[in-house]
């Protein structure tokens, strides 16, 4: 069956990086798009980004754009998301998800996605 098991989360100060990994199993990972999103305390689920299952394009929320990198390795099935310049207002649970297809998404559509993981908590506090 699908899997998603995100890992990398924790504490990072503002102005900080993390980085967090997704680990996929049960589905042929090449052929799929991945995305990451995000659920603030209080608020609902947030799209923050997602790669095409070549590597040929990477789409960012406004939010996140040029702060952080979402990158995937087809040979380990694995998708990182890479946060730099991390602010208070990312602190959230952030999931790893994967897409129905590998291209032609309707961004920021969460319905695009079919399987999620069970998150893993990104927390930035000075």
């Amino acid at each position: 069956q699908v899997q998603l098991v995100e890992s990398g989360g924790g504490w990072a100060q503002p102005g900080g990086s993390l980085r967090l990994s997704c680990a996929a199993s049960g589905f042929i990972f090449s052929h799929f798009a991945m995305s990451w999103a995000r659920r603030a305390p209080g608020k609902g689920l947030e799209w923050v980004s997602t790669i095409y299952n070549d590597d040929s394009e990477t789409h960012y929320a406004d939010s996140v754009k040029g702060r952080f990198t979402i990158s995937r390795d087809n040979a380990k099935r694995t998708v990182y998301l890479q946060m730099n310049s991390l602010k208070p207002e990312d602190t959230a649970l952030y999931y790893c998800a994967k897409a129905r297809r590998g291209y032609n998404l309707r961004l920021s559509a969460l319905d695009e996605n079919d399987y999620w993981g069970q998150g893993t908590q990104v927390t930035v506090s000075s």
